[in-house]
C-alpha cells in the first residue's frame, strides 16, 4: 500500500467523523508514509511523530489516529502531527497554533 492509497481509503471515513486532512497534501503523504513504515516495522501504524516502543499494548495511545486527536482537534483545530484538522482549519477559516502540546498516557 502506498501513502496515496492510504489517503484515498482514509479520507472519506475520517471526514464522515468530522476530521479533515491537512490541506498540505505533501505533508499528509509524508505523515502517512511514516504510519505505513511503522506498520511494517512494528505490525501496527503508530504515529510517526512520536516514539513507539514496538509493543502494541504500550503504544495503543499513539496508534493512528491516536487517542489525543479528538481533544486536540477540538481545542487546537489540529492534532499533534498536523495530519488531521477541524473543518474550519482545513478550509482556512481558522488559524492553527504554532505548536500542539505533546501528551502521553503511558507511564
Amino acid at each position: 500500500m502506498t501513502p496515496e492509497d492510504l489517503y484515498s481509503m482514509m479520507k472519506p471515513v475520517q471526514e464522515n467523523k468530522g476530521y479533515y486532512f491537512n490541506p498540505d497534501h505533501a505533508w499528509v503523504l509524508r505523515v502517512l508514509s511514516g504510519v505505513l513504515t511503522n506498520k511494517e516495522r512494528y505490525g501496527y501504524g503508530s504515529c510517526p511523530c512520536r516514539l513507539a516502543t514496538g509493543k502494541k499494548e504500550k503504544d495503543r495511545d499513539i496508534i493512528c489516529p491516536c487517542v489525543f486527536r479528538e481533544e486536540d482537534v477540538a481545542k487546537y483545530d489540529s492534532c499533534y502531527c498536523r495530519l488531521y484538522f477541524s473543518r474550519e482549519a482545513a478550509a482556512g477559516r481558522r488559524k492553527i497554533p504554532e505548536a500542539i502540546p505533546e501528551r502521553w498516557l503511558r507511564k
